[in-house]
């Protein structure tokens, strides 16, 4: 057994999830809104803003393209890193060279050669884009794998993504302030886009650094069982996706990143088009949806020791679809819309605090289950597979998101824009009919209880 990680070191690895949720949350929040923009955006249109087939839009297929790219990427990279024979460790020698490169392509995404609507735009952003997501994958599928090894046992595990969850959000927290930044340099003279292009390098820097507090704060060999696994990557997938449970689990997972990916997108929509708020109202709620969560982080992690992770996950779903049904009647409820929006958020902030915390704890459970049962420690592709799968299901979700902001060929349709909670709400629902299917019970007793030989392979009957 590795050394037990100290609480310095614990918060030295949960600052790196600030860095990578900080740039990934520029690109998730502001690339749609950048792209297609609104006639009170005040930002002038550089790619072609036509649908094909009528739901078809240039963004959605750019998007569509840098997520399956994205997803593709992710068991290659677990495989990469699981079989990495570094003098670093399999996990800290991808971090460490992927970092500067995540941070550079995070800026050159919303960087258009051109002046003006383009096609070539839109190919300088698909390759920028394409480059951002492989740079991205190479941080964080190694950087999740990491937790799983870090932490020796299921509650140590469910600490450390606590731990990660308090600093993604406060990472997402602080890509919301972009409104916020950029005006100081409109209000300074510099053009909208201009503006926003300084503020996201800012950003951009800012996240380089805690990318990089982890990988020379870490000692991997130190802390894990870092044995190189020998199986390649198509087996290596089968075999995960061999383990009944994970199968179950990352389906229900997919479809959650379907509705959660849609409704974060859409959120600057539902505040400027639905409630006729200014965007920068978007930086105090992110922080209210933070705040919020902060509050039920401790509960959660209380209460997921005592109930199981599963049943909460359920209560989530629940919560979840209630926010989207009640986003779609956004700015139709006789209350003040301001209170509305705090409303929306409030409620939003129990189930983002549940999946913010859970779902990676789980995933990292069934990796030491697969671990002990088969002798193979792969970790990063328990990781890798799940991402791959979430990002499918951002991809579909930046589909069905552009078609529906397209229904009448900008980005001002009501209509349109009340039918992305729609669709939130009916994959949630799926989300949570799959889950049902997940046997925690038999994941937990297979790591805490089970007989294991001398090389610590579980016997099972």
């Amino acid at each position: 057994m590795k050394e037990k990680l100290p609480l310095s070191k614990q918060i030295a690895y949960a600052l790196g999830q600030f860095g990578w949720s900080l740039l990934s949350g520029i690109i998730g929040t502001y690339l749609v809104f950048y792209y297609i923009p609104t006639e009170k955006s005040g930002i002038s249109p550089v790619v072609p803003q036509v649908a094909y087939f009528g739901f078809l839009s240039i963004i959605g297929l750019i998007t569509m393209l840098g997520r399956f790219f994205d997803a593709i990427t992710d068991p290659w990279i677990a495989t990469l890193s699981d079989r990495c024979k570094s003098k670093r460790g399999r996990r800290i020698s991808f971090m460490q060279y992927s970092a500067i490169p995540f941070a550079l392509f995070t800026v050159l995404v919303f960087w258009t050669p051109i002046k003006g609507i383009s096609s070539l735009n839109a190919l300088f952003l698909t390759v920028t884009l394409l480059l951002f997501y492989l740079f991205m994958t190479m941080y964080v599928t190694p950087y999740f794998a990491l937790m799983s090894e870090l932490g020796h046992t299921p509650d140590e595990r469910l600490n450390l993504s606590t731990a990660i969850s308090v600093t993604w959000f406060l990472g997402f927290a602080a890509s919301s302030q972009a409104p916020v930044l950029w005006n100081v340099f409109v209000n300074m003279g510099y053009k909208k886009e201009t503006a926003m292009l300084i503020a996201f390098s800012i950003f951009a820097v800012i996240g380089l650094i805690f990318l990089l507090i982890p990988v020379f704060t870490i000692d991997e060999k130190r802390y894990c069982e870092s044995t190189p696994s020998e199986i390649n990557m198509i087996e290596s997938i089968k075999a995960t996706f061999r383990n009944k449970e994970f199968k179950i689990f990352v389906f229900s997972d997919l479809v959650y990143w379907l509705a959660i990916t849609m409704f974060q997108n859409a959120l600057l929509y539902y505040i400027t088009i639905l409630l006729d708020k200014p965007e920068s109202m978007l930086s105090f709620l992110l922080i209210l949806l933070g705040v919020g969560s902060f509050i039920f982080y401790v509960p959660v992690n209380f209460l997921a020791k005592k109930f199981g992770k599963k049943k909460l996950l359920i209560i989530a779903f629940f919560f979840f679809i209630a926010v989207y049904v009640f986003g779609f009647f956004l700015g139709l409820i006789p209350i003040s819309k301001t209170l509305q929006a705090y409303l929306l958020v409030i409620i939003a902030s129990i189930p983002m605090a549940i999946f913010g915390i859970l779902p990676n704890a789980v995933i990292a459970d069934i990796a030491e289950y697969d671990a002990r049962k088969t002798g193979n420690r792969r970790e990063a592709i328990f990781f890798g597979t799940r991402t791959f799968m979430s990002k499918v299901g951002q991809m579909l979700s930046m589909l069905f998101l552009s078609a529906l902001l397209l229904l009448k060929k900008n980005g001002s349709n009501v209509l349109g824009i009340r039918l992305t909670a729609v669709a939130a709400a009916i994959f949630c629902f799926l989300g949570l009919l799959l889950l049902l299917g997940y046997n925690e019970k038999k994941i937990l007793e297979g790591i805490s209880d089970a007989p294991q030989d001398e090389k610590g392979t579980v016997t099972y009957l």
